[in-house]
């Protein structure tokens, strides 16, 4: 697979049109009309993700139940409240999604409830990294329900390797994407080179590359941090955190425009309703004005001046791309600091 970047360029007019009146709009944290409020409640899309989520907990047996359906609050002896968890590589349940415990029209619902919570274009893109993880789609990756489907408080949850994605109906509140979500890939082994050869998701890394390429050489030195903060330390700081790197808000209207194609580029693998949620969840909390970008020089492969490791960062918003010794990103988005991880 080609990493060029031009491969996974969205037209910057189409993108400001999908996703409800435009990232620009996050940099000030001006009202934006129409944004869905990650609070609110809709009804469910008959053919939607949630809908299928419905069907596949009416099909479980009382066995399948008893072992990946679970309370609403459900805490593991071992792994704290399982619903939040995240990690790089973990199984939410033990069942196996490509074994026999499931039957066909069951792992079918799965991939058509994965295949809804990403963006069409991304489908074949996940695909990509699933092969080169795990073998594909469904090998170690494992699932769980929390609650009851079709209720307000349920939730889909798919883990495996470099993977950790949820549906939840809105049903987590305060939150996108249900809750704290991990994507990765290893493309091209465990120590990939500088260039991150296969990667579907190091163009991600370019963009933020560009940012720092623009600033003057006061705000490069003010954006580099020579140490990279542990990566699963992805709670929120809150308004008052003691954030690294540059602040959003000192950044030239032109700086900031390549910021906001960074986080295009960040939130375009998924589901509108879910860019909708992050881009409310950055609103209520000041927009992108009220964070912070920092690289890291610590861990720089080739030495080559481009950075794998980079985060974005406000008071509830964490968006940590770990890119040596490959692609690990932990992502966490919600409207109010006071929302807890569970890593």
């Amino acid at each position: 697979m080609s990493q060029s970047d031009s491969n996974f360029t969205v037209n910057r007019r189409r993108f400001l049109q999908t996703t409800t009146a435009g990232v620009a709009a996050l940099a000030t944290g001006a009202a934006i009309p129409g944004l869905v409020s990650a609070k609110d409640k809709k009804p469910a899309d008959s053919n939607g993700p949630e809908a299928i989520v419905e069907h596949l907990y009416d099909s479980l047996t009382p066995k399948q139940k008893e072992d990946v359906t679970f309370d609403w609050n459900y805490k593991d002896p071992k792994r704290g409240l399982l619903r939040t968890r995240v990690a790089n590589n973990w199984q939410v349940t033990k069942p196996e999604l490509d074994s026999d415990y499931y039957t066909s029209d069951q792992q079918k619902m799965v991939r058509d409830i994965f295949e809804g919570l990403v963006s069409e274009e991304w489908i074949a893109k996940f695909d990509q990294q699933l092969d080169d993880d795990a073998g594909g789609f469904g090998a170690e990756q494992a699932i769980a329900i929390f609650g009851k489907p079709g209720t307000d408080q349920f939730e889909f949850v798919l883990t495996g390797r470099h993977m950790t994605m949820r549906c939840d109906g809105n049903s987590a509140e305060h939150v996108a994407f249900g809750g704290p979500i991990f994507y990765g890939h290893a493309a091209s082994g465990f120590n990939e080179g500088p260039d991150h050869v296969g990667s579907v998701f190091w163009h991600q890394a370019l963009k933020a590359n560009e940012v720092y390429k623009i600033l003057d050489g006061k705000q490069q030195k003010q954006a580099l941090h020579n140490k990279t903060p542990r990566e699963q330390n992805s709670g929120f700081q809150g308004p008052n955190g003691n954030f690294t790197g540059i602040p959003i808000a000192d950044l030239s209207s032109d700086q900031k425009e390549a910021v906001e194609d960074t986080l295009k580029s960040l939130v375009e693998p998924y589901r509108q309703k879910d860019r909708d949620e992050v881009a409310a969840c950055l609103k209520t909390m000041g927009g992108l004005d009220s964070c912070h970008l920092t690289f890291y020089s610590d861990k720089d492969i080739g030495n080559d001046k481009v950075w794998d490791n980079w985060r974005l960062e406000g008071p509830s918003f964490v968006w940590h791309f770990r890119g040596n010794p490959h692609v690990h990103v932990w992502v966490n988005v919600a409207d109010s600091p006071k929302v807890k991880l569970n890593a």
